[in-house]
């Protein structure tokens, strides 16, 4: 009896892979829903090894999704609510459209409401989970705090984001975990390190909002992914408080003070808490400088290697300086300055910080306090000035942090032009454009030989061609008198050179006979010195011949990655261009204007 054999499709990819129209048949949901709810499960489409395989011989590209999760989907609570969602909104529009405002009402009261307590649960088992996945969570979560009511955003959660980011704030305030920040275009990057996990995100600068005529961003699709990350800050904000032994939801001590008579309680509470300059009431405060300690302790304990173990106490004992940076100095924040980030940066760090009272609520002290030691301004100049303190601008702070060291305020002073505003974030390939100033950074000694050194070889070039004009004129004076003299100094060289030829031809026979009577002496042996050329020749060669070797199925990831590699150098060559560009212009210039002066101080 013969078996019969399995129809084409049924194994391999062709059974593995399902297109999105079938899992939508199969779970019986709309595209919206599903999207949703794949948003939620962390659910993706996959990107199979034979695409004809997996589309069962069909042409085109489709959307594929692996058969185990849409498998797994079958099986989630979640898509019966969104059935009753469905429910919920053809009974409310039936009662709208017959004007039966009493059934609509009692529809409205009994809404159907989507936990997603469970999801957090299963998408990350244990709070370091939760932790590495932390970062796209906070960058959107900062975003839609800056947003408005908008359609296709609910009205309550933009401000639950503002809520759960300004908690978040205040656990690395209270952890003081912040390492790195930097300014850009996009807005302010920070990195924090907690429980061991480098968590980097990104803060959108406050500009005022534009509405978008065009249907460019996908609002409502962001929406779910914030549904998503609310409940998931949510947690991530209940366990760092309590390992930080701080209350939660936080709480501060309250301090009686005119301004809470504008607004009720529970305003005056979350705006003082907003403003980021008031320390949380912790549940016990001694308990937490015993762990920090057992942990230092802890981690240098595991270490089995000498080497590791010095380096390990090394970063250590930076990152206890780095974590009282601002200790002991107090700031006050001019007006014109963003003052979120600020605040949030000089209390991360052990810093004391307040602003004109006026403006927003939660300052400390005033203006005319003369123990403050620093003033952060960010225009030219100012009528009313101090001299117990420093105007600085507000680059300082950030490159001070960055450098983990209190930077000289001579280059930062109010007015003063700012150097470069150098990222602390070190990309990790080997193809990488270095700008000088920070080479200059990584090594001290390269600014005192390389930069300062071109600006005094010009200073020097100019002297010397200054001293050059005035030889010349005192050189053509004194040409006739040498002439005569050149003239006889040759006829005697002629002579001398005869004479030497005659006497040299006869030391060089007797030299000959001794160099061929020493060549028939047995010498020691001398290393063969290799030639560079052929052996860079055969270094290509062989490096030809192991590319040759690639197994085919790696071949086009091998050429993507040379190609990444050529794109990179060549990005490499341009900046070099571009600033080698920059800086001829710059030095043209000075020159002009050292003319310019001196010309004016000649007239």
């Amino acid at each position: 009896m013969a078996v019969k054999g399995k129809k084409k499709y049924q194994s391999g990819e062709g059974a593995q892979f399902i297109s999105r129209k079938q899992a939508l048949k199969k779970l019986q949901l709309s595209l919206n829903d599903f999207r949703k709810l794949c948003i939620l499960k962390g659910i993706y489409p996959r990107e199979p090894r034979n695409r004809k395989r997996a589309q069962k011989g069909k042409s085109g590209i489709k959307t594929l999704y692996h058969i185990k999760d849409i498998q797994f989907l079958m099986h989630e609570p979640i898509i019966w609510k969104l059935r009753d969602y469905k429910i919920f909104a053809r009974r409310v529009g039936r009662a709208k459209a017959l004007r039966d405002f009493a059934a609509m009402k009692r529809y409205l009261n009994n809404h159907p409401t989507l936990k997603l307590d469970h999801i957090v649960k299963e998408r990350y088992p244990t709070f370091i989970d939760a932790l590495k996945d932390l970062d796209d969570c906070l960058t959107l979560c900062f975003l839609f705090s800056t947003f408005p009511s908008m359609a296709h955003i609910p009205r309550d959660q933009s401000l639950l984001c503002r809520r759960l980011t300004v908690e978040f704030m205040h656990a690395v305030i209270a952890a003081k975990a912040l390492r790195k920040v930097f300014i850009s275009i996009k807005g302010y990057y920070y990195q924090a390190e907690l429980k061991g996990q480098t968590i980097t995100w990104i803060v959108p600068h406050h500009f005022s909002f534009e509405p978008q005529s065009k249907a460019e961003v996908d609002f409502k699709l962001m929406s779910t992914f914030v549904e998503f990350y609310i409940v998931m800050l949510g947690f991530v904000n209940f366990r760092l408080y309590h390992s930080l032994n701080l209350f939660y939801p936080p709480k501060f001590n309250h301090v009686s003070n005119n301004d809470n008579n504008l607004v009720d309680e529970e305003a005056y509470v979350a705006e003082r808490i907003s403003a980021l300059n008031v320390p949380l009431i912790s549940l016990d405060p001694s308990t937490q400088e015993i762990e920090e300690e057992e942990m230092s302790l802890d981690k240098f304990s595991e270490e089995t290697d000498a080497d590791k173990i010095e380096e390990a106490r090394i970063e250590a004992e930076k990152i206890k300086r780095l974590k009282n940076l601002f200790k002991g100095l107090k700031f006050f924040i001019n007006r014109e300055v963003p003052r979120e980030p600020l605040v949030f940066i000089i209390r991360c760090f052990g810093g004391t910080v307040s602003w004109d009272k006026l403006m927003f609520i939660g300052a400390t002290f005033d203006e005319n306090d003369e123990t403050i030691t620093h003033q952060i301004v960010d225009r030219p100049n100012m009528d009313k000035q101090f001299i117990s303190r420093y105007y600085v601008q507000p680059q300082w702070i950030f490159d001070s942090v960055n450098a983990r060291e209190l930077l000289p305020v001579e280059k930062y002073l109010m007015g003063a032009i700012l150097p470069p505003h150098l990222s602390p974030f070190n990309n990790q390939l080997d193809q990488v454009y270095i700008p000088p100033e920070e080479r200059a950074l990584m090594d001290p000694s390269y600014k005192l030989d390389d930069l300062e050194r071109d600006e005094e070889s010009e200073d020097e070039n100019e002297e010397e061609e200054e001293e050059n004009e005035d030889d010349k004129n005192d050189e053509d004076e004194d040409n006739g008198e040498e002439e005569d003299e050149i003239i006889e100094d040759k006829k005697n060289k002629k002579n001398n050179k005869i004479m030497k030829e005659k006497v040299v031809d006869s030391h060089d026979k007797e030299k000959e006979r001794l160099d061929k009577r020493k060549n028939m002496k047995v010498k020691a042996g001398k290393i063969t010195e290799e030639d560079p050329l052929a052996k860079e020749k055969q270094a290509k060669q062989e490096y030809r011949l192991r590319e040759k070797m690639i197994p085919k199925k790696h071949r086009n990831l091998y050429k993507s990655m040379m190609k990444g590699r050529e794109n990179r150098a060549k990005e490499i060559w341009l900046l070099r261009k571009k600033r080698r560009l920059h800086d001829e212009q710059v030095t043209k210039d000075r020159k002009e204007a050292k003319k310019s002066k001196k010309l004016k101080s000649d007239e």
